[in-house]
């Protein structure tokens, strides 16, 4: 299996069946991840803030920064890949509070907040997810399969 890495403010998307994509290290940044199981065509991205009017330049540069500019992008590219709405499987994970003891800034909230109103928009639902708290993930989707498995500090499953 080829292992595909997904950075911070990254994307990736595959319909190799031997590929499985990675993100690491998940804290306040949202994985957000598409399947569709007809198709077996997937998706992840690593969104680091929520809104991009933040810095409109940034997000022209690097879409995949925010999740507003780039959870859209992530669907665009499987829609054109011939990906179905209906069919696909959508999973979350992340958006913690890290370093944020206070919560001061929400941006683990906010992310997650910006990423169900964008779904919500798009007539899809979540299908799973895990998110909140205080502790960093690591997510990893096999194309060939559609399984998420989700690795934290004290836990290790499919999602």
């Amino acid at each position: 299996m080829g292992n595909v890495i997904i950075g911070i403010s990254e994307m990736a998307v595959s319909s190799q069946p031997d590929d499985v994509l990675v993100t690491y290290s998940l804290g306040s940044c949202l994985g957000t991840v598409f399947y569709d199981p007809v198709m077996r065509i997937g998706g992840m991205i690593h969104c680091m803030l929520p809104l991009s009017n933040i810095d409109t330049e940034k997000a022209r540069i690097s879409p995949c920064m925010f999740v507003d500019t780039g959870v859209p992008k992530l669907l665009a590219e499987l829609f054109a890949l011939g990906c179905q709405k209906r069919n696909v499987i959508t999973r979350l994970a992340g958006a913690a509070n890290v370093l944020d003891d206070k919560r001061l800034f929400r941006i683990g909230e906010r992310n997650y907040a910006v990423c169900r109103k964008i779904l919500w928009k798009n007539s899809m639902l979540i299908t799973a997810e895990d998110v909140g708290g205080q502790i960093s993930r690591t997510i990893r989707l096999n194309i060939g399969t559609g399984e998420l498995s989700l690795k934290s500090s004290d836990r290790e499953y499919t999602l």
